[in-house]
């Protein structure tokens, strides 16, 4: 297992384990069926994903490298990593990454479905990941979607531009994979709805730890060399990772002070396949976790999985976003701490999840201990709030507030100075 990193320039405190992507051997997702010693891979598209009438398909020139790639090459004849000692800032392990983002392919109809074909060798250890995308004719990209050589993905809207991504990683004993070709077939399954991308009143919003990236001159997995004072985030997915220099998967962080909108240009904390503000039955892992609530909290906090992460390390603190030091101290963080992040890229459901505390908490048919007790809270517990009222004025345990959140799930309020901020009006959520 790799010797986890810290955060250099943080107290003790705030010193914390960087999650480190071991794409490689069985550390790979067992869905990434690519890391297989000396073989050429070159798998027909799965029975059913494509038919030759209805489908289009076109090979991406991996010779022509550009902004949006990370450390790559093509040399005789194929792709494969540039620098062995080069490794994004937020994965905490040794070099040999590379990323190219390739160009863009407008389909003649739209579609949903994209199945790839990959021709590679990928010595043992080593490993190559294929993630796809689509732009909507008004200009809305999906999340990335990982494929899997000789079967297709289907994207959750009708697109009309087709992109892939290919990561790769070398061995630690530095032999590296190369990609001789690509071939992807997209088509259309009849299933999603034609026309404009639906708009949202609000973007998803959740409660999340945050922790500050720091590792100021080292490189994101977007390519990006971290500077001074950056302002930029890591989820810990790279299903919204945007291309360097672009917010086409941005945030807004709201903090003790301040809002500020920020892209994501690195993965981690932690966990590098965990997008937890996607619902549940569309996470990549941890499907049986609730919107909103990343894995490591659950880990660090209920002990899910054992309390350890993707990786098999137990989980020191809860963080499920990683803010670069601009972002960190410009919405009002001197330490580790607790904000509200906004999902700007996500449909909504109207609602912002958040940690509650204590045991035996009463949820209330109405904003006073008096009404009705329509649910009990045993113990911390992640909550959709949908909205906010000032009620009776509550008291307890050396926290006073007249603020009670609306909790849709159980059907009534709970009083503020339950929920885990520090704010006695939870911000960023509306008043009924």
């Amino acid at each position: 297992m790799l010797t986890p990193s810290t955060r250099r320039g943080n107290s003790a405190e705030r010193r914390r384990t960087r999650s480190s992507r071991a794409l490689s051997g069985t550390a790979c997702l067992p869905a990434l069926a690519l890391a297989l010693a000396g073989t050429a891979l070159a798998a027909a598209p799965a029975a059913g994903a494509a038919s030759a009438s209805t489908s289009d398909s076109w090979r991406p020139d991996l010779s022509r490298t550009g902004a949006d790639d990370v450390n790559v090459e093509y040399d005789a004849g194929a792709l494969r990593v540039r620098d062995a000692s080069v490794s994004p800032a937020s994965l905490g392990r040794d070099g040999g990454y590379a990323s190219a983002v390739l160009a863009a392919h407008r389909v003649d109809r739209p579609v949903n479905r994209v199945a790839v074909d990959l021709d590679a060798t990928v010595p043992e250890a080593a490993s190559v990941e294929v993630d796809v995308r689509g732009r909507t004719a008004d200009g809305i990209w999906t999340e990335w979607r990982q494929a899997v050589s000789g079967a297709a993905v289907e994207l959750p809207r009708d697109v009309v531009d087709v992109q892939a991504r290919l990561t790769l990683w070398n061995a630690e004993g530095g032999a590296t994979a190369v990609v001789r070709a690509l071939t992807l077939t997209a088509d259309d399954t009849g299933s999603t709805p034609v026309g404009p991308t639906p708009k949202a009143a609000s973007a998803f919003s959740a409660r999340v730890y945050a922790t500050r990236e720091g590792l100021v001159g080292h490189t994101t997995a977007n390519g990006h060399v971290i500077r001074e004072n950056d302002h930029f985030v890591a989820l810990p997915s790279r299903r919204a990772l945007s291309p360097k220099g672009s917010g086409q998967y941005s945030v807004q962080v709201c903090g003790p002070v301040r809002c500020e909108t920020a892209p994501v240009w690195d993965v981690g904390p932690w966990n590098t396949h965990d997008d937890h503000w996607n619902p549940s039955a569309q996470r990549e892992q941890w499907k049986d976790l609730p919107r909103g609530l990343p894995q490591a909290q659950a880990a660090y906090e209920n002990g899910h999985n054992g309390g350890r992460d993707e990786f098999g390390r137990q989980v020191a603190n809860p963080a499920g976003i990683d803010l670069a030091d601009g972002t960190f101290y410009n919405v009002g963080l001197y330490d580790n701490g607790w904000v509200t992040v906004t999902y700007l890229w996500t449909d909504a459901d109207g609602t912002t999840s958040f940690s509650t505390r204590g045991t035996d908490v009463s949820v209330r048919q109405q904003a006073t201990t008096t009404s009705t007790r329509v649910a009990v809270l045993s113990g911390p517990t992640t909550v959709r709030v949908r909205c906010q009222v000032h009620g009776e004025l509550v008291h307890h345990d050396g926290y006073s507030g007249d603020g009670w959140s609306y909790l849709p799930d159980y059907g009534g309020y709970v009083s503020n100075i339950f929920i885990g901020v520090a704010e006695s009006w939870l911000p960023a959520v509306p008043t009924c």
